[in-house]
């Protein structure tokens, strides 16, 4: 997903135009890893600094809801990204420090049992975390 889908997509269901929802859009598009709400407020503040976490939260809630963003659990605590831009099917390694993400092309579902007798899978999520090579050393 690029800027201007994203902001069209939120154009064509019937959301308006702010300079805030663009703005976070443009952050996730800059920042390619997961954030969470609290880091989302703080880098806009600069911008918007009467800007509540209230509001921050409702858009994300929003981004999430039109498939705009995508979200995990880290730490107890919801984290963002935007949605990737890979039209194949993957999963991702996830640092737990920095949120960076990587994609794995393969699918470990497939080598479970695939497609299970009596059940038609529609989506599934696959997600290891870890530390990447920037942030290995101050995990050890």
């Amino acid at each position: 997903m690029t800027v201007e889908q994203a902001l069209q997509l939120l154009k064509e269901k019937g959301y308006k135009y702010t300079g805030k929802r663009e703005e976070m859009v443009r952050i996730f598009a800059q920042e390619k890893r997961y954030m969470s709400a609290r880091e989302m407020l703080s880098r806009m503040q600069e911008e918007y600094p009467a800007l509540s976490f209230d509001t921050v939260y409702r858009n994300l809630t929003l981004f999430t809801d039109l498939n705009i963003v995508e979200v995990t659990e880290l730490g107890g605590e919801r984290k963002y990204r935007f949605r990737c831009s890979m039209d194949e099917h993957h999963h991702h390694l996830i640092c737990l420090s920095c949120g960076k993400t990587r994609h794995i092309r393969s699918c470990p579902l497939d080598g479970m049992f695939g497609q299970p007798d009596g059940f038609r899978i529609t989506d599934h999520k696959f997600e290891i975390y870890g530390y990447c090579s920037d942030c290995e050393e101050s995990h050890v």
